[in-house]
């Protein structure tokens, strides 16, 4: 979960890209208890305004709260501490489709 690319680590702190991961899935919990038989969430948007560095071994917490459902979007707003600061924050979109949909989406534009 370090910055780093194929060309090894950047910096010995947690990488923005896993900052990103791990806020896409606090705000997908309210999704996951929301769905319904038939359902998926698939996720619209994401920020990440990465505040603070986390050097390696920090404990990191992440607090999500469930903003606004607006038609079959879900809209959350997160932040991460980690030693006493805020280390990063931002909103996170999923929409609510059916699974059948969606499925339907991804073979028009599958290129196989």
């Amino acid at each position: 979960m370090l910055a780093e690319f194929d060309s090894g680590v950047v910096h010995e702190v947690y990488g923005t890209f896993a900052l990103g991961k791990d806020a896409e899935w606090v705000c997908r919990l309210f999704v996951l208890d929301m769905l319904e038989e038939g359902e998926e969430g698939i996720g619209s948007m994401l920020t990440v305004e990465h505040l603070y560095p986390a050097p390696l071994g920090s404990t990191v917490e992440f607090t999500a709260t469930l903003e606004e459902i607006k038609g079959n979007e879900v809209i959350c707003t997160y932040e991460a501490t980690a030693n006493g600061k805020t280390i990063a924050r931002g909103r996170q979109v999923q929409k609510i489709i059916q699974k059948d949909r969606f499925k339907k989406l991804l073979d028009s534009i599958n290129p196989i």
